[in-house]
Parts: C-alpha cells; sequence; structure tokens
C-alpha cells in the first residue's frame, strides 16, 4: 500500500497563494493517480483536481481552473498543489488520495492522506 502526508496548509488573505504537497511512502508512486479533494465545515468532501500515473493528464472542478495548478514529481515520490488567487470560499481541509487504477472525481480511491487545512480570509 502507499501512504501519503499532506504538507502546506496554513492561513493566507483572500488573492494569495499556497503550495499544498502531499508526500508518498511505500509502494512506486508512478503507479498511482493523485487527486486532491477538500472539505469545507459542515460541508461533504469535493473533488477539486486531479493527476494521473504519467502526469501527461490532469483535470480540475470548475470552481479551480485557472487559479490550481496540480503537477507530480516522481523523483520526489511528490504531488502538488499550486493555489493561486485563493478565495474565502477556498477555506477547507485538502486531502490527496491515490488510487492504482481510479482516475477520477468520485471518493474512490483506494488511499488517503490525513489532510492539511488551508484558511482563506478576507
Amino acid at each position: 500500500q502507499v501512504q501519503l502526508v499532506e504538507s502546506g496548509g496554513g492561513l493566507v488573505q483572500a488573492g494569495g497563494s499556497l503550495r499544498l504537497s502531499c508526500a508518498a511512502s511505500g509502494r512506486t508512486f508512478s503507479n498511482y493517480n493523485i487527486a486532491w479533494f477538500r472539505q469545507a465545515p459542515e460541508k461533504g468532501r469535493e473533488f477539486v483536481a486531479a493527476i494521473n500515473r504519467s502526469g501527461r493528464s490532469t483535470y480540475y472542478t470548475d470552481s479551480v481552473k485557472g487559479r490550481f495548478t496540480i503537477s507530480r514529481d516522481s523523483a520526489k515520490n511528490t504531488v502538488y498543489l499550486q493555489m493561486n488567487s485563493l478565495k474565502p470560499e477556498d477555506t477547507a481541509d485538502y486531502y490527496c488520495a491515490a488510487d492504482r487504477v481510479y482516475y477520477g472525481l468520485n471518493h474512490e480511491y483506494d488511499y488517503w492522506g490525513q489532510g492539511t487545512q488551508v484558511t482563506v480570509s478576507s
């Protein structure tokens, strides 16, 4: 199995930027599709972005297109989520998830991290 650890969250003003990291250990990282989800207080967990095993395919939920960028560095076993032009509505706990087969926006990923908190002040 693979273990995922998120980092990079924090408090930022609206319009600012953060870069989240999802570090993987265990099985071969390049065998896994990776996604980011987020969960705001009293809301369900929603899909944010995903990147496939090779890194050549990515997609995003509409609300973050043009502001967030997902990427992966296989040498470092890490996936990043660069978040620019942050808005108060981006405030949430952010989770990365991994799966060897599934590559989509549903919660069907086999492995999940513990999350990192992002707070955007207005």
